[in-house]
């Protein structure tokens, strides 16, 4: 087949600017957002780009939230929406106006640990300690779902009977840990599933 006939239409245009103007994306003014975190509210004007990642750490300077991967494979920036853990890089901070975000800095209560946190530095849970916040949010909901009596696909019927290795290891999957502590995680999560749910 022969090549279209190149017309002024269709040929390539050199000029840079003409081309900056034909790849820019179309400009998105901020947005006003309320952002419910550990229980306080933040009145934020910010762009609808921003990930609730780069929010909480660039914008509120919550940096306990690690960033890490940032393309949703390693865990460390996993806080709780609304109970459910969910990777913060992987979403964008526009999607929770007003709901309840909880980050590791959320957990402690009148300057106790949570029995999570507790647990954690209990069995030393963690080596260079990137990874912890993630892995302790993680764990926070791992243990409301066990409460809940939500299936994993190691669960051996509709329902958990216990909170077995294979339940902990299945579940927190999407935590990595490069130091490789995850004996020490597992024995940590044992403890915090018995102090907070008697498993």
């Amino acid at each position: 087949m022969a090549d279209p006939i190149q017309t002024s239409e269709n040929m390539p245009n050199d000029d840079p600017n003409l081309v900056a103007q034909q790849v820019a994306p179309p400009y998105v003014p901020a947005q006003p957002l309320t952002l419910r975190i550990n229980g306080t509210e933040h009145q934020m004007m910010i762009e609808p780009r921003v990930s609730l990642l780069d929010a909480l750490r660039e914008r509120l300077a919550l940096t306990g939230t690690k960033k890490g991967c940032d393309r949703g494979q390693c865990g460390a920036c996993t806080v709780l929406v609304d109970g459910q853990r969910i990777n913060s890089c992987l979403t964008l901070a526009v999607m929770h106006d007003g709901r309840e975000i909880t980050t590791v800095e959320g957990l402690a209560q009148d300057g106790a640990p949570h029995p999570v946190q507790a647990a954690f530095m209990e069995h030393d849970g963690f080596q260079c300690g990137y990874c912890t916040p993630g892995q302790i949010c993680s764990t926070v909901a791992l243990l409301r779902e066990i409460a809940e009596g939500q299936a994993s696909s190691v669960t051996r019927g509709e329902r958990p009977a216990s909170l077995d290795v294979d339940e902990i290891r299945e579940r927190m999957s999407g935590n990595l840990c490069r130091c490789g502590a995850y004996q020490n995680i597992v024995a940590a999560i044992q403890t915090a599933a018995a102090d907070v749910n008697g498993n």
